[in-house]
């Protein structure tokens, strides 16, 4: 299942994620800090989405209220939420 993702408080502007069997696939995102957020896809290829949600849940960047990680997150709570 894909997961399209219009990020809020970030520099990147789309998120999408492809999930099978409760572990993520891929990680594309638009905009934000190219080389970190293709090492953070790289990271979370194959890692159960609870997992995901676990460990960048709540990750500021600088003096914002969020970051790309935690709006990961955010993408991924979402739709285990509309999925349970």
């Amino acid at each position: 299942m894909k997961i399209t993702y219009r990020p809020k408080g970030v520099c990147s502007r789309l998120m999408e994620i492809e999930v099978e069997d409760d572990k993520i696939v891929s990680v594309e995102v638009t905009g934000g800090c190219d080389g970190n957020l293709k090492g953070i896809a790289s990271l979370l290829r194959g890692m159960p989405v609870d997992e995901a949600i676990r460990r960048m849940e709540g990750i500021r960047c600088g003096f914002k209220a969020t970051s790309c990680p935690d709006q990961l997150s955010k993408a991924l709570r979402g739709w285990r939420e509309a999925n349970a």
